[in-house]
């Protein structure tokens, strides 16, 4: 099978998307984007549409899926008992790069959630993305495209590689503004606790309520049968084959030193610098993620630029951090998932 191209571009019609989503309603499988990474998606209600999706990504089925829906009508169908503080938290942050666990009702397939009674939900701020969703007319299960435990899909190229065989339909949007999955949290006791830090920041999350934390997988391990409440928590991730190195300092210089010592132990390396370190690598493979000071920037490269490392075919992969605030929380935990916790703070 090979999938049925559409491309986005100043002359688009979006009633082209009319079929596509009675499409996805009936089972098929589609790439579409996302303000955060690309999706690949079918009728969330349906169980055996939603295995297609853990087949074409080989991903384990203990791992949940993410609802999207364009509305709040949706919601209500798909979710039971909101409590204040999630009806606050999805006032501010819906539609945009954010998902909430929820307790599901009994129309979402145990499926779609790993057999929890929780559901998470997020509404896509992405016009392509809220469309399709409106004339499906159901919520969309999506992961993002990629083959499990490789980096996320940020742009068609490297999607239409991986999966290009495995789904009916690629929407072609150019590359995702954020380049980072949403921000995923879960009310607890009325304690707002971040599953998975993304473009919401902490930050962001502490204008709406006082009681924010960090679950502590954030930045360590789960044991092996340990339940998750949320994707992207448990599982390798966003990893290239070879094998990485995540490098921080909160002093420059030393982070500095610390990865030329690396590399002078191992000479076959390719550094991942941020601009205005990279001349300073005695390193002929580096690779530029963007700017220390926009780690907007950085985010949106983040994946496209991991996915290269490998054609480089070096020993190792050596990855400069960035400070644990605001965006770069969410940087260092995918980073952190790169390496499988392989990590140097100096």
């Amino acid at each position: 099978m090979k999938a049925k191209y559409l491309k986005v571009d100043n002359n688009f019609d979006f009633c082209s998307l009319k079929n596509i989503g009675s499409e996805i309603k009936n089972g098929k499988l589609v790439v579409f984007p996302t303000e955060t990474v690309y999706g690949i998606g079918t009728n969330g209600l349906e169980a055996t549409f939603c295995s297609k999706i853990y087949e074409a990504k080989g991903r384990n089925p203990n791992n949940p899926l993410i609802l999207h829906i364009s509305s709040l009508d949706m919601l209500k169908d798909i979710s039971n008992n909101i409590s204040t503080l999630e009806r606050k938290l999805i006032d501010r942050f819906f539609p945009g790069p954010f998902t909430i666990i929820l307790n599901k009702s009994d129309i979402v397939p145990n499926m779609v959630t790993a057999n929890l009674d929780t559901v998470a939900v997020r509404m896509p701020k992405n016009l392509i993305a809220k469309k399709l969703i409106d004339y499906a007319g159901v919520p969309i299960a999506a992961p993002s495209a990629n083959v499990s435990g490789k980096p996320s899909g940020t742009n068609i190229e490297d999607i239409i590689t991986e999966l290009g065989d495995k789904v009916d339909y690629i929407i072609d949007d150019g590359f995702c503004d954020i380049g980072l999955e949403s921000t995923v949290v879960r009310v607890i006791n009325d304690v707002c606790i971040i599953l998975r830090p993304g473009k919401i920041t902490k930050e962001d999350l502490l204008l709406v309520t006082n009681n924010v934390e960090l679950d502590k997988h954030v930045f360590e391990k789960c044991v092996k049968n340990e339940k998750v409440l949320s994707p992207g928590m448990k599982y390798k991730h966003y990893a290239p084959n070879t094998k990485c190195m995540l490098v921080y300092s909160s002093n420059t210089n030393n982070m500095i030193n610390k990865i030329n010592e690396i590399i002078a132990n191992t000479p076959n390396s390719l550094v991942i610098s941020t601009s205005e370190n990279k001349h300073f690598y005695d390193c002929k493979n580096i690779l530029d993620i963007g700017s220390r000071y926009d780690l907007n920037e950085v985010s949106k490269n983040m994946f496209s630029i991991l996915r290269k490392v490998d054609a480089f075919k070096v020993d190792l992969v050596i990855i400069e951090g960035v400070p644990k605030t605001g965006l770069g929380l969410a940087i260092m935990n995918r980073l952190l998932r790169t390496c499988e916790y392989n990590y140097v703070e100096c």
